[in-house]
């Protein structure tokens, strides 16, 4: 079995901080304008093809979709 390594505290709360934090308006228009890449459609296209594979009937996406609304509802994520 291999050992999972964890992030140092001081780590955690940085990556935290970035993640967490707000983006001015001049950021998001920064990143809203940049055309997407070619790796980033493929990217894309990926997991487009694995999600309809891995639920192939409109039944089992919206099932998919319910159950994961219901997690991260209960993550306390807003």
């Amino acid at each position: 079995m291999s050992e999972r390594r964890l992030l140092r505290p001081e780590t955690q709360a940085r990556l935290r901080a970035l993640a967490d934090r707000r983006l001015s308006a001049r950021e998001v228009s920064a990143a809203l304008d940049r055309p997407i890449t070619d790796d980033e459609r493929d990217e894309v296209r990926a997991l487009v093809a694995w999600f309809r594979r891995r639920y192939p009937t409109p039944l089992e996406r919206l099932t998919y979709a319910r159950l994961a609304y219901r997690r991260w509802r209960a993550s306390g994520a807003s």
